[in-house]
């Protein structure tokens, strides 16, 4: 069984502004600054809740000359952000304003809190909050980051998916990967996996009508679920490939186990690990300020310090006001 939502990974079009964006205006803690393990000239940045809990985070590619993506229809649209009530969606309604995020003020969604917002790339995020929410536990705060503990971001919500064909993509999450139908609002139809909740849901959006999203900056890349064990991935593997699914087999992240699967020929699926996790080969105090390889990649360091340009993501020495 799928636990819930392990990561999002999108594309960026600078991981400089990624970087201060995520740092600074969402106050969400970079806990590993790596390279794309397939395309060692690209960061890999991992950004997550303080301790680099599975479930909480978010990557970004910066993949060289990448054009910018299109939304639209069959795309992996739509990331989301838990935070803990509905009052913290009146503080980040005002910090955006604040700030200049474009958003789209509070509505519901669901039954449940959301702020839409977007980022320089026109990437589409979203509030949701955990008000009464049960199910998946989210994460920690980062402690030391600016935004106020009470207000801030602490993991994963919902992946939205667009999709043309909502009978076929319906068949494909319930019968393949477990999921269950628990709720329809209009054209948007809503997933449960594992104990439920913010993090453990998919939203798929019924759209016959727009272009296909295309990818590029500014889109989605892939979504991942959570599992426990490598042993899980062994299931996994075996079950998609009874479907006739094409699967990579398992690859070994460093950080998690991984399996990916194309669901359909324009989404890509991941099913991760929850361990070992962020915390094996830097401390606790210093996450995400130094540049992490794995150790098959540990000896080519030299050269890939020489082919992607340093960023600054040192914070350790810094002091955050809580805004």
């Amino acid at each position: 069984m799928l636990k819930g939502i392990h990561h999002v990974t999108a594309m960026t079009s600078s991981a400089e502004k990624i970087y201060e964006f995520f740092t600074y205006t969402l106050g969400i803690r970079l806990v590993k600054k790596t390279v794309n393990q397939d395309d060692i000239r690209t960061y890999h940045l991992f950004f997550a809740d303080d301790k680099g809990t599975a479930g909480t985070d978010m990557t970004f590619f910066d993949f060289p000359n990448n054009p910018q993506g299109t939304h639209g229809t069959n795309e992996l649209q739509r990331a989301a952000f838990r935070v803990p009530t509905d009052e913290a969606l009146n503080y980040w309604a005002d910090r955006f304003t604040r700030l200049n995020v474009m958003h789209e003020g509070i509505s519901t969604q669901f039954g449940k809190k959301v702020i839409n917002f977007y980022d320089f790339d026109n990437q589409h995020y979203q509030l949701i909050s955990d008000e009464e929410n049960e199910g998946v536990a989210s994460g920690t705060p980062w402690q030391l980051g600016p935004i106020p503990l009470h207000y801030a971001i602490t993991g994963l919500g919902p992946i939205t998916i667009a999709v043309t064909n909502m009978d076929y993509f319906s068949n494909i999450l319930q019968n393949v990967f477990g999921m269950t139908p628990i709720a329809q609002d209009n054209e948007a139809y809503l997933f449960t996996m594992g104990k439920g909740g913010n993090g453990a849901q998919v939203i798929a959006i019924h759209d016959p009508v727009s272009p296909a999203g295309r990818q590029g900056y500014g889109a989605i890349h892939h979504v991942a679920f959570r599992v426990d064990s490598k042993d899980d991935l062994a299931q996994w593997q075996q079950r998609l490939e009874s479907f006739g699914y094409t699967t990579s087999g398992l690859v070994d992240r460093f950080f998690f186990g991984a399996l990916y699967v194309r669901a359909t020929r324009h989404l890509l699926f991941e099913i991760s690990t929850d361990g070992p996790g962020f915390m094996g080969d830097e401390p606790y105090e210093t996450l995400g300020e130094k540049l992490s390889l794995p150790p098959f990649l540990e000896a080519q360091r030299e050269h890939i310090e020489s082919i992607v340009r340093p960023i600054d993501t040192v914070r350790s020495t810094k002091t955050f006001i809580k805004e």
